[in-house]
Parts: C-alpha cells; structure tokens; sequence
C-alpha cells in the first residue's frame, strides 16, 4: 500500500476543519444515540446466542464478538465500528447483528487498539490479521470463508477500504490474493490530509505526511471487488467530498454504489444499516450475496 498521491487543495482553516470533521460537537444528539445503541446492544447480549471476546491476537484490543446465524456455510459480514479510531467499542453495535442473522449471516465485529496509544497504521495492521484470522477460523462458527464482506462506519469505513485494498499474499503467502467479497464504507475517511490537520483529533492520531499517503485508500489502486459507500445526507460537506473523491479516483466499475442516505446524520445513518428494510442494510446483503 504505498499510492502516489495526486495533488490536491485541502482547506487549511483549523476551525472549518473542525466543524467538519467534529461529528461529537456537530451532533450533541450523540449522547442519546450512544445510549440507544447500548441498551439495543445489551439485550441483543441477552437474547441471542453469541461468543463474546474470541481472540484474534495476542495485542491490545485484540478481540472479537461473534454473532451466529442458523443457516450453515453463512456469508460473514465484518463490521469495523468508528470512533476516529480513538474511541468506542464493538460492544455498543451488536444491534446490528440480528437482522443480519435473521438474513442468514454470520455476523462478527473486532475490537481495535485505540489512539494515541497506537497510531492508525497499526490499527490497519491489527484489522488485516483480524480477517486473517476470520478467513482461517469462520468455518467453526458456521461461516464461509470464501465469502466474507466487511462493513464500517466512519473511521471503520476508513479500515474496511483499507482492508479490501489490502494485498493480502504480504500478510500471509497462504492466504488468497484476495480475502474480501467486498466492502460497505458508511460515511467513510478516504483522505487523511484534512484529519491530520484539524485540531479536535491531530495530537491523538498524530499522522505526517508521509503517514497521511499511506493511509488514504483514496488514492490507492482500484481493488477487484466492489466498494459501496455511503453518507447521510444530513452530514457536512466534507464527508459528501469523501465519499465522492473515493468513487472519482476509483471509477464507478470498483465503486458501483455511492448513496446519500435520506434523513440521516453520521450517527443515525447506522439505524439504516440495522433495519431490515433499509438501503444500507440491502446493499450489505447484496455484497453479501444474499438473496430474500
């Protein structure tokens, strides 16, 4: 992974950054959504049959919740939360797994080391031995290896690109050359440069230039299998600017679906992916290659 990157004019005003890039103060509605999630998610916890903390790793943060489907030989969807790679947790989103379980899906969503303690890079590295070890490990749960798709919001929309940009034969020669079906990016950050200068989040990630060309898959080269991506169409300028700058880069063929979701913010737009009847929540079926 090592693009050449285009020039490009990235605004420079530290308060406009911010009150792009800012969704925590953009949307003080967080809070409630937060808290939302974690109820919907604790009694998912309760209900549902689910492995909770697998190892994936020996490192920090190295785990992984598994959410099972009774259909045998199920497609896995990967589900990389956000955070600005600095907070949160896989345990706030297993509300997204029962409708995806219902759909027939093994559902599995890793946990991360988080910023500063850990800078972005080795969060990507952690994710590729994260869907290593999915690909070795997803039969003994009822899953197809051959069919993983990995989906991510925000920051996890960041890795998932990352992740079906990965080349997959440097992680491990025995793994195929790629391990991915394809990939959701909700209100993904392709390109790095305006994060590494916005002040809110630069001193946690604390990313150069040089750092900021590796890690924008923006400006990598276009992967075999489709990239869908999509942003709320209550988000701010720049995260529209995101999602649009990976499909002129990449090419409509390798970014087939690039969708506004009505009446969505960078928080809210998860409530589509969860509802079965959602644009989200389809797309990821369709990767997935599930048919109702």
């Amino acid at each position: 992974m090592s693009p050449t990157v285009p020039s490009r004019a990235v605004r420079q005003d530290p308060t406009w950054l911010d009150a792009e890039y800012d969704q925590r103060r953009r949307h003080p509605e967080h809070v409630e959504i937060g808290a939302r999630w974690e109820t919907a998610s604790s009694l998912v916890q309760r209900l549902e049959s689910w492995r909770r903390d697998v190892r994936y790793g020996p490192g920090e943060g190295e785990t992984i919740d598994l959410y099972p489907t009774p259909v045998a030989n199920a497609p896995v969807l990967v589900f990389i939360h956000g955070g600005y790679w600095r907070t949160s947790d896989k345990s706030l989103h297993a509300f997204l797994a029962p409708a995806f379980t219902a759909d027939g899906a093994l559902v599995m969503i890793p946990n991360y080391a988080l910023c500063p303690a850990v800078g972005i890079e080795h969060i990507a590295l952690q994710l590729a031995r994260c869907l290593a070890w999915v690909y070795r490990n997803a039969a003994l749960y009822g899953g197809d290896p051959s069919r993983i798709v990995v989906a991510g919001h925000s920051a996890g929309g960041h890795l998932a690109a990352m992740m079906l940009s990965c080349r997959w034969k440097d992680v491990d020669a025995s793994l195929p050359p790629q391990l991915l079906g394809g990939a959701l990016a909700i209100s993904g950050l392709f390109d790095l440069e305006p994060l590494r200068l916005a002040p809110f989040i630069k001193d946690d990630i604390r990313l150069t230039p040089a750092s900021v060309r590796r890690l924008s898959p923006a400006f990598f080269p276009r992967p075999r299998k489709p990239l869908f991506t999509a942003v709320g169409a209550e988000e701010t300028s720049e995260l529209k600017r995101q999602a649009a700058l990976i499909r002129d880069q990449w090419g409509p063929t390798s970014v087939p679906v690039s969708e506004t979701i009505a009446n969505a913010n960078h928080f809210s737009i998860l409530h589509n992916l969860a509802d079965p009847n959602g644009r989200l929540h389809r797309h990821a079926l369709a990767l997935l290659g599930i048919r109702r």
